[in-house]
This record gives structure tokens, C-alpha cells and sequence, in this order.
């Protein structure tokens, strides 16, 4: 016989996301269990490029990425790949992907992304003081850094969609880039974005955070949440191998996984995934103070306790196929364009991005069953908000405090 289980919040993925969540509300007294077949924070959330960006508003189908599609998508040293052997299934994803491209809507998720944005970093330091990660966090900025030509100040759509929505951004010189990182090679200029910051460790960080929700009484259960099925009114119940979980409240936050789960309640989300890559140094003392984006190259350099993180680069293909080697080459290549004398390659890394044609996660209740509660989508920018997404599902439990307007994040929105 299954073991059941009563609980009342069960949620469903321990990534960043879910732990944030677990965390508050177990904080709010609430009963809560946390369901993953795998360890806390061991998938996107382990091997992201560990930056908190509340710069990052531009969505990621946007005029410039339209406009340079074609090139994208036939040179090979492109940050952007495509298996084609998943391009049936792909077709309409993409095709969503580039209407949400088209200036009007592009400008209309960025809006709503710089909204969410906006509380992101007040978030993390409050979630960071209670949960006490705050050693493992530094506010050094980012780095955009432009190897070639500096672009003018109104010469991409996404700086001039920042300078519009107030992000503080700061255009540097090449004498200025040397000063704050002297052991980049000569470079045009770069974007410094002070207000960024990063973790130096991100499976610390999202496992003390998991021990964290656990002192404040969440419960962890290792299983995979197979089915899900509303009882009545006021109660869902999770199927999970040879475990039954009965809860008033269920949160859909298992990222890349949520979208056969959101299906099982009647939600049509067109979630797909993007599947990142990076490679590790091993080393005492980084080279860099504060991750660097070397604009052309499509990736993040992001100095971490004992190495050097190279993540980044998008490639389209879902979730089975096996690690492409041409990616981790590919990266590989193009950080030793910025640091040549670096020693081997010490570990390489897949995972998945859940990521929605227009770039915004879903958030919210679902239209069928207001005790469902989805966060899940958030592509790249799961890490960064993490604290805010988790104020606001937090608030909808709770009924207090939410947000006046989350239709940009609702998951029917693509009915």
C-alpha cells in the first residue's frame, strides 16, 4: 500500500525556486513538503552562471536577436544551436518565439520583466539575511565587455530599452574596463551594471538554503510527482511511486519538468527547454572580481570559491538527447580568447532551462484550480528571481500582500 502523506503546501521541485518558497512559507508556520527525485538544487540551479541580474530585462526574443537569426543559427561558433532532430517538435515553440520577437511585444515583456526585476535584489538580500547565505553572495556588478567595436549609446535595442526603464547601466572605456579588471586582454569598452551581483558557490547556496526551509520544519521527500489529481474544492493529491501526498495547496515549481503536470490540470503552458552548458577551472585565486560577458562570445565568466565558471550559450533540443561536445568546445575556445594560459578543463556540465516563447515565467494560480499555484519559467533568470517569485507565491497562499497585476504571468495567457 502507498504511503500517504497530508501536508499543506506541497511543492513540487527543489530547485531555487522551490526552496525560496519552501523557506517563507515554512517561516509563515505553514505545513509544508517538498517533492524532487533528486537532490535539492542539483539541476539549473547548481550549474547556472550564479548571477543575480536585475539589469537583465531585455527578454530574450527581441528585435536584435530577430534580425540576427540567419547568422545565429548557421555559424558554427554561434551562442545559439538548434538539434535538428528535435525541430519537429520545436516548430510551435519557435514560432512563438519569434511573434513575442517582434518589437510591440518584445517592449511589452520587458516591461513586465523590469517590474519583476525591479524588486529582485531587495528580495535576495532579505531572503539571504534569513536564511543566512549572505556569505556566499558578492555585490561586484556585472560586466558586458565588447571586445570589437563599442556600440553607440542608442546602437542596441537592448541598451536602449534599459536606458528607457531606468536600469543603471554605466558605459566604460577600454582605459576604464583595464582599471576594474586588469587581466582581461584589451577590449573597445564595456557595460557595467553595478547593482548585479553573484554567488560563489551556487550547490552551497541552494543546499544550506534547503537546510535552512528544513530547520524551519519543511519536509524533503525524494520521489517523482508522477500524477496529479484535484480531490474536491480544497484538496489536490500528488502521486509519487509508492507515495501518496494530500495537500490543500500545491506550487508547480519544477522547472524544466512542470509542463506534463500543469497539462494533468488542464493548462496548455508552452514551456520548452533551453539546454546550458559550462566548463570549470580549477584554481586558488580567479582572474576576475565579478562575472564578465564578453558580448560576442554569448557566455559568462563568473569567479567562484576555488574556480572559474564558463556557463552560458543557448541550444534548443529537449530534454533527452546527451551532452553535445561541440557546446563545451565551443566555450572552451572562447574563454581562452579572454585568459590563454589557463590549465585544463577540471568539470563540464548540462542542464536545462525552463524557458516560454515570450521570456516570462509563469506565476500565478490556475485558472481551474486556485489552490494550484505554477512558478515555474523562468529561464534565465531562475537564480535572480528566486526571492521575489517567492515573496509573491508566498503572498498568494497567504491571501495578503500580492502584487496588484500579474497578467503578464499568468499561465493562461497563452490560451
Amino acid at each position: 500500500m502507498a504511503e500517504l502523506i497530508k501536508t499543506d503546501v506541497a511543492i513540487v521541485g527543489a530547485g531555487i525556486i522551490g526552496l525560496a518558497i519552501a523557506f517563507r512559507l515554512a517561516g509563515d508556520g505553514r505545513e509544508v513538503v517538498v517533492v524532487d527525485p533528486n537532490e535539492p538544487g542539483s539541476g539549473a540551479s547548481y550549474g547556472n552562471a550564479g548571477t543575480l541580474a536585475p539589469y537583465a530585462c531585455a527578454p530574450v526574443g527581441n528585435p536584435d536577436v530577430l534580425r540576427n537569426l540567419p547568422s545565429l543559427l548557421v555559424d558554427p561558433d554561434s551562442p545559439f544551436a538548434m538539434r535538428l532532430a528535435a525541430l519537429p517538435a520545436l516548430i510551435p515553440w519557435l514560432s512563438r518565439f519569434l511573434w513575442q520577437a517582434l518589437p510591440v511585444h518584445a517592449r511589452r515583456n520587458a516591461y513586465a520583466l523590469a517590474d519583476l526585476l525591479k524588486d529582485a535584489m531587495p528580495a535576495w538580500r532579505e531572503l539571504a539575511e534569513e536564511a543566512r547565505l549572505s556569505d556566499l553572495l558578492r555585490f561586484e556588478g556585472c560586466l558586458y565587455l565588447y571586445r570589437g567595436r563599442m556600440p553607440r549609446d542608442d546602437g542596441e535595442w537592448g541598451a536602449r530599452l534599459r536606458s528607457e526603464l531606468g536600469v543603471r547601466q554605466e558605459r566604460l572605456t577600454p582605459e576604464e574596463v583595464a582599471r576594474m579588471e586588469p587581466a582581461l586582454p584589451p577590449a573597445a569598452g564595456g557595460i557595467f551594471f553595478p547593482d548585479a551581483a553573484h554567488t560563489v558557490d551556487p550547490a552551497a547556496l541552494t543546499s544550506r538554503l534547503a537546510a535552512a526551509a528544513a530547520a524551519r520544519g519543511a519536509l524533503f521527500e525524494r520521489a517523482r510527482a508522477d500524477r496529479l489529481e484535484p480531490q474536491d474544492g480544497a484538496m489536490f493529491r500528488l502521486v509519487c511511486g509508492d507515495r501518496t501526498i494530500d495537500a490543500r495547496t500545491v506550487v508547480l515549481a519544477a522547472g524544466a519538468w512542470s509542463r506534463p503536470l500543469a497539462e494533468q490540470a488542464g493548462e496548455n503552458i508552452p514551456l520548452d527547454t533551453e539546454r546550458g552548458y559550462h566548463i570549470e577551472f580549477a584554481m586558488d585565486a580567479c582572474p576576475i572580481k565579478r562575472p564578465v560577458s564578453p558580448i560576442d562570445l554569448g557566455f559568462y565568466v563568473t569567479p567562484m570559491a576555488g574556480r572559474l565558471r564558463v556557463a552560458g550559450t543557448v541550444e534548443l533540443g529537449g530534454l533527452e538527447a546527451p551532452l553535445n561536445p561541440n557546446r563545451i568546445a565551443l566555450l572552451e575556445r572562447g574563454v581562452r580568447k579572454l585568459f590563454p594560459d589557463l590549465g585544463p578543463v577540471q568539470s563540464k556540465w548540462l542542464g536545462f532551462r525552463p524557458s516560454l516563447p515570450d521570456s516570462l515565467p509563469v506565476i500565478g494560480p490556475s485558472r481551474g484550480y486556485p489552490n494550484l499555484i505554477h512558478a515555474f519559467g523562468h529561464g534565465h533568470l531562475g537564480m535572480t528571481l528566486a526571492g521575489v517569485t517567492s515573496r509573491i507565491v508566498a503572498g498568494l497562499v497567504e491571501r495578503r500582500n500580492v502584487p496588484p497585476n500579474l497578467d503578464a504571468f499568468r499561465p493562461d495567457r497563452f490560451a
